[in-house]
Parts: structure tokens; sequence; C-alpha cells
């Protein structure tokens, strides 16, 4: 087929375009297909329709009315409810002995540094295991024992081990936990400066 028969036969004057593709599309003769349609007409003008002054005059006053009523005073946790954990803390400030906690520090110590740092350093033994402190700040706070030691390593070093054991810290508050810092090993600066963050 010849291509200019063909641009000829379906080439129409730049009037009756415009007439044809961009009027019909810009201005619509009929209203929108997508609009609902009501069975009931009397319901079309309902739909999104401001509400009147007087109806928020009467929400607003509504409002005021039950946020000034009182509902009560608060009260403590009955009996029932003190059954459902609702007792608060109950700490005893039974925690163990300084000596406890080292298995616990030696076998972490090891983990960390193979784990996290391609090291094969370990605790070999403990000596001048001291308590340096025990519940120092107010009788309300989770009870900690804080002690302080002397580690001996792979490398043949010595160095300070700060921890503290504390009640209830252990896995999902099951047993004591313990926090420690090998002094010069805290590579992740976790109780940075030099440990100090570990003590009292």
């Amino acid at each position: 087929m010849d291509v200019k028969r063909t641009e000829a036969r379906f080439a129409a004057p730049p009037g009756q375009l415009l007439a044809k593709c961009c009027r019909a599309a810009l201005d619509l003769p009929r209203p929108s297909r997508h609009r609902p349609t009501f069975a009931r007409p009397e319901l079309s003008g309902l739909i999104m329709r401001a509400p009147s002054p007087k109806l928020l005059r009467f929400a607003a006053m509504l409002g005021l009315m039950f946020g000034a009523l009182p509902l009560g005073e608060a009260r403590a946790a009955n009996g029932l409810e003190m059954n459902f954990w609702l007792s608060g803390p109950r700490y005893d400030g039974a925690v163990a002995d300084c000596d406890k906690a080292l298995p616990t520090i030696a076998t972490q110590f090891w983990e960390k540094e193979s784990a996290f740092w391609n090291s094969s350093l370990k605790i070999t033994g403990f000596s001048a295991v001291r308590e340096v402190a025990f519940r120092p700040w107010q009788s309300d706070n989770i009870p900690r024992r804080y002690c302080t030691g002397d580690a001996m390593l792979t490398d043949g070093k010595v160095r300070k081990v700060h921890f503290s054991i504390i009640e209830d810290g252990g896995f999902a508050a099951y047993g004591d936990g313990v926090e420690w810092c090998v002094v010069g090993l805290d590579r992740n600066w976790a109780y940075n400066p030099a440990c100090r963050a570990a003590k009292p």
C-alpha cells in the first residue's frame, strides 16, 4: 500500500481534529460514569455535606462535659490485679559472692575474643578478687555487687578485670547476671575509658 495514499486517507484538517478529539475529552457532554447512582435521589445530597455549626457546637459541648466528668480517683491494684504481675519489683538483695561469677567471665571472655575479634586469648586464672561495693546507690535500685580482681591471660599478661553481679539480671530475668570488663581489652569501648563505666 502506498504511504502517501494512507496519510491522505487518515489526514483531517486541523480544525476538525481539535473538534473531534480534544473538545470531547475536555468538555464531557454528560456526567462521568464513575459518579454513584442512587435509587432514591433525595439521598444524593447527603454524601459529602459539611456538618452544620449547631452540630459542631453540640459535639464540642458533649466532649467538654465528658472530659470534665470525674471518672473516679486513682487506686492501687486490688488483690486480683496483684496476681497478674502488677506487684512491682521485689528484690531481696541476695546477690552471689564475687567468686561465683569468675567461670562466667572466663567463658564469655573466650567467646567474645574468638567470635568477634578472631583472637585466641583466654583467661587462665584470677587472683586478688574482692568486693568493691554492694548496692552503692539507693536501696530501691536493682541490687548489684561490684567486684574487681586480676586476670591472667594466655599471652602472659596480668590485667585488671572489673565486674558486677546483678540480681535477676540473667536471661529473661532468671538468675543473676554478670557484666564485666577486662582493662585494655575493651575493644568495642562498651565501658570506656579504661573500663571505668564497669565500676560503681
